[in-house]
């Protein structure tokens, strides 16, 4: 009778069967928030046709972003980095300690070097308006890539419309109706109706028009959006 020889364990065969070595899930230091950051992760591919749905964080304990002191600096910086080499940022909303951004770009490196250019002038712009020094920044970004007609119109409510979802996370009931002055809502034609007698914004535009079908056409297969929504609900 032939007998089989035995099998040579794995480390991974080991750790399974001992419980000790390499990573598993859970293991290490735990985060030390419940939003931790953003490390040197690989990047998926971001093909030049799709959008996609960045999030900025800053550090914990800087004043809150939602003031027009900010404002006042971030919008002529976007104005001038909104549209360079392959790299647009469409829109985008302030939030009391993030940003979100709808940007486009030609590929995986036209978004690092946009993106690279634009956390630089978002941490200026934070060391201006508040006076502060050091990093500003928690971590890298964040990326999704939009690659379906409803996940861009989804995003788009999202970030457009955030406050609202805010608001009713610390109330409990939907905010009062009205655009997000922190956000680019004023240049989005994608409306489902206005609001009242609003006049249209003065000045030049701080965000790029878009380009890519997705984000110009293909998203409204699943209908304009109403100011009222509220994301998530």
């Amino acid at each position: 009778m032939r007998r089989s020889l035995p099998k040579q364990l794995s480390f991974h065969d080991h750790r399974l069967r001992s419980g000790r070595g390499g990573p598993r899930p859970g293991a290490g230091r735990p985060p030390a928030s419940a939003n931790p950051p953003v490390h040197h992760v690989r990047r998926p591919a971001v093909p030049g046709e799709c959008p996609s749905h960045v999030t900025l964080r800053l550090r914990r304990g800087l004043p809150g972003l939602r003031s027009r002191r900010f404002l006042r600096e971030l919008r002529p910086s976007l104005r001038e980095a909104c549209e360079r080499r392959g790299f647009r940022v469409v829109h985008y909303s302030v939030q009391r300690n993030h940003l979100h951004l709808l940007v486009e770009s030609a590929g995986k490196d036209a978004l690092g070097r946009g993106m690279k250019a634009i956390s630089a002038r978002v941490a200026r712009a934070v060391q201006r308006a508040f006076g502060v020094a050091g990093p500003v920044l928690h971590g890298r970004y964040h990326l999704r890539v939009l690659r379906t007609p409803r996940e861009v119109r989804n995003a788009l409510a999202y970030v457009l419309l955030n406050a609202r979802k805010h608001w009713r996370e610390r109330h409990g009931t939907p905010p009062p109706e009205g655009l997000d002055e922190a956000s680019s809502g004023r240049w989005f034609h994608g409306w489902r109706r206005a609001l009242g007698s609003r006049e249209p914004p003065a000045g030049p535009p701080e965000v790029a028009a878009p380009r890519t079908w997705l984000l110009s056409v293909g998203w409204r297969r699943h209908g304009r959006i109403d100011p009222a929504e509220v994301p998530g609900g």
